[in-house]
């Protein structure tokens, strides 16, 4: 019995150490089949990777076999990396291309996306809307109705705090495309969002 202790005491400190180890040096880990230093960076890194994953993809199980589709070739490629952005921008840089090719390949996408939109548009009254949750849920509504290039700049700059050099990295176009467009996602979000009776966004 006391093995068996000592043999979970060590596993835990293992686990432990490797939290405070860098994502990049997780990855020179993983590239050698590191088990633990992959769990470390899975339970890292999911929950970030799958709601920017479901963001584009607006299903949900879809979106989870996405990361586990994103985390399987972090697995296999974890020596191609090369350090030239953060583990983090890569990460989404990987979640970006599966995604995009999941909707290539899925054909009702557009129709699927008016009929959340119409949901969401039925669901608010003037009275609910001076609810901050009902605001968020607005504010949502609105941001799914932006072109896909648009949201995907609002959801990489403002969800997931990503510079304006980390989004150009993982979309693939230049720093002033990238400025560019954030300009007019945010001049046509307010808009909508004016056009949904909300004047401004409490921080």
């Amino acid at each position: 019995m006391s093995n068996v202790v000592a043999i979970n005491a060590a596993a835990k400190k293992t686990i432990a150490a490797a939290r405070a180890i860098s994502d990049e040096m997780l990855l020179q880990s993983i590239a050698k089949g590191d088990r633990t230093a992959m769990h470390v960076l899975y339970s890292r890194h999911n929950v970030r990777v799958y709601r920017f994953v479901l963001r584009m993809v607006r299903d949900t199980t879809m979106a989870e076999d996405l990361v586990s589709q994103v985390f399987l070739d972090v697995w296999r490629t974890a020596s191609k990396f090369e350090g030239r952005s953060q583990v983090s921008t890569w990460l989404l840089s990987i979640a970006r291309f599966k995604a995009l090719t999941a909707l290539r390949q899925r054909k009702h996408e557009d129709i699927e996306q008016e009929d959340v939109l119409e949901i969401a548009d039925e669901a608010d009254t003037p009275e609910a809307s001076l609810d901050r949750s009902n605001t968020r849920a607005i504010l949502r509504a609105c941001v799914a109705k932006l072109s896909p290039a648009h949201r995907e700049i609002i959801n990489l700059v403002y969800y997931h705090e990503k510079s304006v050099e980390e989004a150009g990295a993982i979309i693939g176009i230049p720093q002033s495309t990238v400025k560019t467009r954030m300009f007019y996602a945010r001049k046509q979000l307010a808009e909508l969002l004016k056009g949904a009776g909300v004047d401004s966004i409490a921080a």
